[in-house]
This record gives structure tokens, sequence and C-alpha cells, in this order.
């Protein structure tokens, strides 16, 4: 028999050494090859997106999604800024946006990144679908206009942009990021194992041939420090912490290096859980909620557990579809139901954040309802007088 780690480039034979060591072993995708080879987009313009509109049903290489960001802010100048966040190893600049609508009044913020794991498209899809519905809809929507005037959003399209290239133009399902160690014998960082956040505890590797390598030390990569350190300038404003990933369909709730529960426990998954049925509504989705450490796997340094642990209140992980049959590949005929159904939860989670900071903002007068106020009140009290 070959050693075990010969079958690693040969999916068939791999399967195959599993099942005779595990007979309840399964195959969930049995060609991934294929199915890889399948959903590699064609070739493409890269401007291809100036002359027709960004087509938010396909997947997007991280050069479009750069110009989508300088576009977006472009034509949203009143709402839209785009910021410098750091610098990736290989030297690339990381962006978020900030969406805010101008006021006199203190704001709260609510982050989202995207992207940590390279092969992961469906979140930064979900990202640039997040930023677009709020930009199309809050002048008509009155539940994203109503948090708009008390909370700003803040979105990382991509934290992971070495990687998200490198899984576009060399290895589809690539997942860390690219800093080399050992001189060069191999690459990349599990950059949610390397947060400063029970570091290197469990659910990680110290081999960095390992997908789940943990880096040298807590923030050793300069895009976790990138976002450790803007994170951490803000975090007496940043409200909700949210991370978007794929895939197993979950809202996870800290903690992943413990089963000890935090301690407003009962908040996170109440809010989970209300954020999971109104996805659930869409398109009958069936999401688990629960902790890391209960519902997935343990693992420390996730991204998660540090903003909690610094003290943001609400922070959740996002595994969006689906459960296996596609995996990291999922099909780009996806990418709208899978977005639909997140935006639901996603804006279910932001409204109770508002609702519970902002109890009284629910109800904004303009001129014209303060108006229509006074006329009701000045009817009711001529009815009064009359009646009695």
């Amino acid at each position: 028999m070959y050693p075990p780690w010969q079958f690693c480039s040969n999916y068939s034979g791999l399967f195959s050494l599993l099942s005779s060591l595990f007979p309840s072993f399964r195959v969930l995708i049995p060609d991934v090859q294929k199915l890889v080879d399948q959903s590699m987009p064609k070739e493409r313009s890269s401007h291809r997106q100036v002359s027709g509109g960004y087509v938010y049903t396909e997947y997007h290489p991280m050069e479009e999604i750069y110009q989508w960001m300088t576009q977006i802010q472009k034509n949203n100048s009143e709402l839209v800024t785009q910021h410098f966040l750091g610098k990736t190893f290989e030297n690339r600049t990381m962006y978020y946006l900030q969406i805010s609508q101008p006021s006199n009044k203190p704001k709260k913020i609510i982050w989202m990144d995207c992207g940590i794991h390279a092969r992961e498209w469906i979140s930064p899809a979900f990202c640039q679908w997040f930023v677009k519905e709020i930009l199309q809809n809050y002048k008509t929507d009155p539940k994203i206009r109503r948090f708009l005037q008390h909370l700003d959003l803040y979105v990382l399209p991509v934290l992971n942009i070495d990687g998200y290239i490198y899984s576009w133009e060399k290895e589809r399902l690539w997942r860390k990021s690219r800093s080399p160690y050992e001189n060069g014998t191999c690459y990349g960082v599990d950059l949610n194992r390397n947060f400063n956040s029970s570091w290197g505890s469990v659910g990680v590797s110290f081999n960095c041939s390992s997908d789940l390598f943990c880096g040298s030390g807590p923030e050793s990569e300069p895009e976790t420090r990138a976002v450790a350190q803007f994170i951490k300038s803000k975090k007496s404003d940043i409200l909700c912490y949210l991370t978007i990933h794929s895939y197993g369909q979950l809202i996870l709730t800290p903690y992943g290096s413990t089963t000890k529960p935090p301690s407003n426990n009962e908040e996170l998954m109440q809010v989970a859980k209300e954020a999971a049925a109104a996805l659930t509504g869409k398109y009958g989705t069936s999401y688990k909620v629960g902790s890391t450490a209960l519902i997935l796997y343990s693992n420390s340094g996730s991204s998660r557990d540090w903003a909690h642990t610094i003290g943001i209140p609400l922070s959740f992980t996002f595994e969006l579809r689906d459960t296996g049959t596609y995996g990291f590949v999922l099909p780009a005929d996806q990418i709208q139901p899978t977005c639909e159904e997140t935006m639901l939860a996603v804006t279910t989670i932001i409204d109770y954040v508002d609702k519970k900071h902002f109890p009284n903002g629910a109800v904004v007068l303009t001129s014209t309802t303060a108006l229509i106020c006074h006329n009701l009140l000045y009817c009711l009290n001529l009815l009064t007088s009359l009646c009695c």
C-alpha cells in the first residue's frame, strides 16, 4: 500500500483509502476536480461590468471587486466612502466601505467582513450583494432607512485578498493567506486561527503545510493585524461583528475554544434564532444555530471569538450554503437565492441592534408627518369637545 499522503493528489485513491479505513465514510462529491473545473468562470473582460452594469449573480475576480468598490463610491458619494485598512503580505491594498447617512448625532457601527478564507467565493459575493441592496433600498425600505439614522455599516468585501486571487489563478480550493514560512517551503496562514483569542490552544495546526496553520503567533499576519488594530480603535462604537463564511448553513455564536457560554449567551442565541427564522422564510433553507464548539468543532483564534472577548457584545459567524453537495464550489446560479435569504437574516440582526440601542428612534418625525400629527390631534380635541 502507498503511504496515505501519496493519495492526496488523487481523489479516487484517497476516497478508496478512507472507505477501507472508515466503513461509514461517505463521499458527498465523487469528482471534486470535475466540479472545480466546471465552476471556474470562462474568459472575461476585466472591464465588462463598466459597460454592462455590475453583475451580482456572478463571481468576480479581485480586479473587478476593486473596480466595483471605486464605482460604488462614485455612484453613491452621498452615502459611501472607501477607506484604506492596510496592506496584505503581497502588498495589495485592503479597503473597506463605510455606508453612512449624514447625521449631527453620534452613531454606532455594524462591522461585516467577507472572504477570510480564499475558496469561499460566495462570501465576497454576499458582501457585494449586501452593499447593493442597502444602497438600492434605503430610500424606500423603512427598516433600512431607520437603522441608517443610527448605525454606520462598515463592510470589508475581501479580507484575504492574496489568497482569493490565488484561488482564481492557481488553486481553486486554496484556503489560507499567502505569506511564506520555513524559507518558502510552505505558504499561508489560516487567518481565522490567527486572532488573539485563546490563540493556538485547540483546533489548529503548527505545521505550516496544514490548512489550519495558525501562524507564528497571534496577529502574526498583516491582514489579521490590519483588521484587529482597526476594530480595537473603534470597539466602543461597534455593536455587532459579522463575519461571513461558507459552507454548512450555520449561524455560529462564541465560543469555539470552550463550551463555556458567554455571559450574554441567551441574547446571542435569541438573535441568531430570529435571524435563522427570517432566512428560512424565504426559500425554506434550514440553518442550525449555536456555539461553534457545540455544533461544529472546537477552534481557537477566530475573529468572531476575538471580537466578543474585546467587548463587542454581538458577534456571529455565518456559514452560507450549502451542506456539502457543492461545498466551496457553490454554482453561480445559487448566488442570488443565497444572498436574498442571507440578507433577511443579516438585516434582522441589524434591526435588533438598532431597536435595542435606539428604542425611541423607531418613528422619526419629518415636517410632513409632524403637520399630519398636529392636524389629527386638533381633530381629536374637537371631537372630544363635541362629544362632551
